[in-house]
């Protein structure tokens, strides 16, 4: 089958190629600077990203969001990319490389990226907006970003046109990082700008959801969901992610960079409608986890501190109590736990399990194979709602 250029199929391989061959190239930059873990952060974005991109545009290739996710996942590649190298080029004594002016020019691309995932959510699921307002809306926010990698773009060339050309410690134009004067005057209204239009697409969605029903209801579920917890993480990671490498703190905030990865999964599971209806499922079942877990958590801290502090036994005696006690405890708290979730954000299963119970108890009673029969097709006609109901009772 022949391929004409500039047709979406040679667009998807070429920036398929040019992602896997720059996370390829990540690898060994990423080591020999001793920047594993931003590499980490990098493909942990950018690899679902890159995927989700590659099934939309191949599946879907009029919708704009798969398109998206691959240069979102390509910015992130290659700005890590440029990351690592201007580290070995300018702060690790390997002066003799070239192109060093190139990789910190391309290490710029890792914040307007992420700017990117705030046009994916306006544009969920389908990539089209029937309001004209919401279209003048997201031409602001283009002329916004587009402002800002201009003003990016000139104080870049700026620094680079220094000497000496002063590169900090994550590898980046230490001028742009930390700007100043005129490219700070421009980029805080420039930034805000784009806050305050990213907050009001947020609020779109949230808005629609309240009047969407069906499938499309399902899909900003999976869309909300994603959102929650990459915000979560996110904020994680920026708080805690940044301190010394050896605390717990560190730890947590390192791996909460890992769980961004959530919202283009979620977005491409609901773009794609692939096991849709799980979304509810998801939803109770990690609400209930998280509410288990914070709860033993809670009684294994009481309980070793009343039997330390008050009653003044061993550590490791109350320690031991302790564990046992919450592993006594897990499975009635979860079962009470996961019921009460269910009942307000798994309706489905709620009241399944109910008629079922209110069924089984209904026909130990029972003698009448007529009442019972009778029975069984309500309940089913209740809790599936199919067209046809028959039953068949042996003789």
């Amino acid at each position: 089958m022949s391929l004409r250029v500039g047709s979406a199929r040679i667009w998807r391989i070429a920036l398929g190629v040019v992602a896997v061959l720059s996370c390829v190239a990540m690898i060994p930059l990423a080591v020999a600077s001793h920047q594993e873990s931003q590499a980490a952060i990098a493909a942990v974005i950018g690899v679902p990203c890159a995927a989700v991109g590659l099934v939309v545009t191949r599946r879907q290739q009029d919708n704009p969001l798969g398109w998206l996710f691959l240069i979102l996942a390509l910015c992130q590649f290659v700005a890590t990319d440029g990351d690592t190298y201007a580290l070995l080029a300018y702060r690790l004594g390997h002066h003799h490389l070239p192109f060093g002016p190139v990789a910190l020019a391309l290490n710029q691309t890792w914040g307007p990226s992420l700017e990117l995932f705030v046009v994916v959510v306006l544009l969920f699921p389908d990539g089209r907006l029937p309001s004209r307002f919401w279209r003048a809306t997201l031409r602001v926010y283009g002329a916004l970003f587009a402002a800002e990698l201009v003003a990016t773009g000139v104080a870049t060339a700026s620094a680079l046109a220094a000497h000496p050309i002063r590169v900090d410690g994550n590898g980046g134009l230490a001028t742009v990082d930390q700007p100043a004067g005129w490219f700070n005057a421009v980029q805080a209204p420039l930034m805000l700008g784009v806050l305050v239009l990213a907050l009001a697409f947020i609020v779109r969605q949230a808005l629609s959801w309240r009047r969407a029903a069906g499938e499309r209801r399902q899909q900003l579920k999976w869309l909300a969901s994603g959102a929650a917890v990459s915000l979560t993480c996110l904020i994680l990671g920026g708080t805690f992610g940044q301190g010394g490498p050896r605390t717990i703190l560190a730890v947590v905030g390192f791996l909460g960079w890992f769980g961004i990865a959530a919202l283009p999964v979620s977005i491409g599971v609901a773009i794609l409608k692939y096991r849709l209806y799980e979304i509810d499922r998801i939803i109770s079942r990690t609400l209930a986890y998280a509410i288990v877990t914070g709860l033993l958590v809670g009684v294994y801290a009481g309980l070793v501190l009343l039997a330390t502090e008050v009653l003044r036994f061993s550590s490791p005696v109350a320690v031991a109590a302790s564990t046992l006690v919450a592993a006594a405890l897990f499975n009635p708290v979860r079962r009470r736990v996961q019921h009460a979730v269910d009942r307000r954000f798994n309706r489905a299963r709620y009241d399944a399990e109910r008629m079922v119970t209110a069924f089984a108890a209904r026909l130990q009673d029972a003698v009448d194979t007529d009442a019972v029969r009778a029975d069984l097709t309500g309940m089913v006609h209740t809790a599936l709602e199919p067209t046809h109901v028959s039953v068949w009772l042996r003789q």
